[in-house]
């Protein structure tokens, strides 16, 4: 079951809008993933080859290969739709931030939820069997934090976001999918986007927004991190049990 934003004072125009692209976008994107998932060629029968997801000793396994990258993916976006979900329906939403930061955190809310639903639509349709083999939707635990705290909210926002960039740019090498990896570079700009966003609330006008933390002096890049470096962070909010034993 989907989790929605209660009442929001925000353009209708807006919400038609996000509506929209929410309903072609991730419809026309989840079917072309799906036609690359049921394709012939080398790559895909490579993906078919390794371990899918499901589970594994009483235990559902992220598996391996391009769907467990996916299912991998899909935990992470489960995290992040569900924190902002919380955010926005704080029941002091609207005298915690300004306009300016209700709007952003809005507009993460809703790329977030439909990057998530995004991923369980291309699951559904790509594995031999979802029933089985779909993570299933996880329960969180955020421990003390303040949900009505600006700044409880926007750090852990900013460990989130972080969290979240790092770990496509760590999947990416794992993936064998041209169509996969393309459509992963396209969620992980909005990921970085959304860290900048987040960076930029907390310390307007400075370079945080591409900090030395994350961007590498030397070589410009951004930081990059493998599965087995980030599930012990986002596990601190996820109380589902589940493994990735398959996974690097």
């Amino acid at each position: 079951m989907k989790n929605e934003v209660k009442i929001h004072e925000v353009d209708p125009s807006l919400n038609n809008r996000r509506s929209f692209l929410k309903l072609s976008g991730l419809t026309l994107v989840s079917a072309g993933l799906v036609l690359a998932g049921c394709s012939n060629n080398d790559d895909d029968n490579d993906m078919q080859d390794n371990t899918l997801p499901g589970i594994k000793n009483g235990v559902f396994d992220l598996g391996s290969g391009d769907f467990g990258v996916l299912t991998y993916a899909y935990a992470l976006e489960q995290l992040e739709a569900d924190f902002y979900t919380k955010v926005v329906n704080a029941s002091n939403f609207n005298s915690t931030f300004n306009d300016i930061e209700r709007q952003v955190l809005t507009d993460l809310y809703h790329h977030e939820v439909i990057h998530r639903d995004f991923f369980k639509a291309v699951l559904t349709g790509a594995l031999p069997d979802p029933s089985s083999q779909l993570l299933p939707s996880l329960a969180f635990n955020y421990g003390s934090m303040n949900f009505n705290s600006r700044n409880d909210v926007l750090a852990t926002a900013k460990a989130l976001e972080d969290t979240g960039v790092a770990a496509y740019n760590g999947a990416g090498k794992l993936i064998k999918s041209a169509d996969y990896l393309l459509l992963a570079g396209k969620i992980v700009s909005v990921e970085a986007r959304h860290a900048s966003a987040i960076r930029s609330l907390i310390n307007p006008n400075s370079k945080d927004f591409a900090g030395d933390d994350i961007v590498n002096t030397s070589t410009g890049l951004d930081v990059a991190k493998d599965p087995s470096k980030i599930l012990p962070i986002a596990g601190g909010f996820i109380t589902t049990k589940f493994t990735a034993n398959y996974l690097p």
